[in-house]
């Protein structure tokens, strides 16, 4: 079976075609879509067996932690833990080139987690095609970058995508092409934040 490929314009996309990526997340679907930081796969939060396909593709161990890509500021906190000094730096962050690690909260299942330091990774994408679609659900999209085996960089270019992985993936959303530069991984988990990955975010304490 061949994923659908849905091309959307960048700045302006169109809603019913969003409509039909978010009808085969909702029936579980595994898709790759476009991020500030180069395409991701996602699927929708309490989809196991998307993260499990997730995991396939990238050769991921259960140990690699998938990340969260939320919708908005008060979406992660639903997820995360977060005093009023994280809130006032993730507020200034995000949207944002970012992954913070915090501690995780009582809505994520322990296969999500760390297993050790019980944390998640969240992100706040500037992309506006992942905000729009993320607009449509009320939970998170469970997320990792599109970094092949092997590779070091993400896939940038929605029919590249196509061609590799179509039999893999249920959809490919075609936002354009997107930079490959990651983001910054920052680790929030006490109330200093810990620079972990300097990517396109800058850091400053």
């Amino acid at each position: 079976m061949s994923s659908q490929f849905i091309s959307v314009h960048p700045d302006n996309p169109q809603d019913r075609l969003l409509d039909q990526v978010s009808v085969i997340l909702e029936k579980g679907g595994v898709i790759a879509y476009p991020t500030e930081s180069g395409y991701a796969l996602g699927c929708l939060f309490d989809n196991k067996q998307g993260a499990d396909r997730i995991r396939v593709i990238r050769r991921l161990d259960e140990r690699h932690e998938l990340t969260l890509m939320c919708k908005d500021l008060s979406n992660l906190s639903e997820y995360a833990k977060v005093g009023n000094t994280q809130f006032r730096f993730l507020k200034s962050h995000l949207p944002g080139p970012y992954t913070f690690l915090l501690p995780a909260s009582r809505e994520v299942p322990k296969r999500m987690q760390s297993p050790k330091r019980k944390t998640i990774g969240l992100r706040v994408s500037p992309n506006t095609v992942t905000n729009a679609l993320l607009s449509r659900f009320d939970r998170p999209l469970l997320s990792a970058s599109l970094i092949l085996p092997g590779e070091d960089y993400p896939m940038t270019e929605a029919w590249e995508i196509q061609e590799t992985l179509s039999h893999a993936l249920d959809a490919v959303l075609d936002g354009g092409f997107c930079g490959f530069e990651p983001t910054t991984i920052i680790d929030f988990t006490e109330d200093e934040p810990v620079l972990v990955r300097q990517g396109q975010g800058e850091f400053q304490q």
